[in-house]
């Protein structure tokens, strides 16, 4: 059994260009599906996030459109629910990384708002990758690599990875209205940037790092984690 910390946002707005809000928070597929998954192979799940916080769910994530159809999606709202992991999250700042084997980021436009500017998670998934321990992030979670520094550059420079695409960005009519898009800001830190098609599952692996690109992508995501775990 491996001990797994999940990293989430705490923010349930996103601060757009206008400065205006933007409903948002964790999506919920990229967070219930390796849950569960993680917990079905026997590993032990922690939630973290800033402040200690209930991570909150992003509503437009539980709809029957985007959960997949109306089962799928019943089945989403009922985990958010009750999941005792989401309900009682530690607080960042107090986590031990020698505490756990694995790090996890899901996404949702949340991240964009509080981890990518996190010192306690740039500091966690920092740590991890430089111990070799197995990191996963999927689609907008990878905003949370923006905070993880190595003496005063990126930690994952060099490192090759997929994420929540400009092209995305853009069939989800909210490209014109962000402050700035994840690739390319993770293209400016210095990692290797890895694209497929829109909304297909892919995943890429470097290492002890596995990166899905956005919601489809979570149970391969989370596969690719689990054997990276053992």
């Amino acid at each position: 059994m491996a001990r797994m910390l999940f990293i989430m946002t705490g923010a349930g707005e996103w601060t757009l260009n206008d400065g205006t809000k933007h409903t948002t928070g964790y999506w919920a597929e990229e967070a219930v599906v390796p849950l569960e998954a993680f917990k079905h192979a026997g590993h032990e799940i922690t939630v973290a996030t800033p402040g200690g916080v209930v991570p909150p769910v992003d509503p437009a994530s539980l709809t029957d459109e985007a959960g997949g159809g109306a089962e799928t999606a019943a089945h989403l709202r009922t985990a958010v629910a009750t999941a005792d992991e989401f309900a009682k999250p530690a607080d960042l700042a107090d986590v031990d990384l020698g505490d756990y084997d694995a790090v996890y980021v899901p996404g949702g436009h949340g991240p964009m708002e509080d981890l990518a500017v996190n010192a306690d998670s740039g500091r966690l998934l920092a740590g991890a990758l430089r111990d070799g321990k197995p990191v996963g992030l999927v689609c907008h979670g990878l905003a949370a690599l923006l905070a993880a520094e190595d003496e005063g550059v990126n930690a994952f420079a060099g490192y090759r990875v997929t994420g929540f695409t400009n092209a995305e960005e853009h069939l989800a009519q909210l490209a014109d209205k962000a402050q700035w898009l994840l690739q390319d800001r993770l293209e400016a830190a210095g990692v290797v940037f890895a694209a497929a098609d829109p909304f297909t599952s892919h995943v890429q692996v470097d290492r002890n790092l596995v990166t899905g690109q956005n919601p489809q992508s979570s149970a391969e995501a989370a596969e690719a984690l689990i054997d990276l775990v053992g």
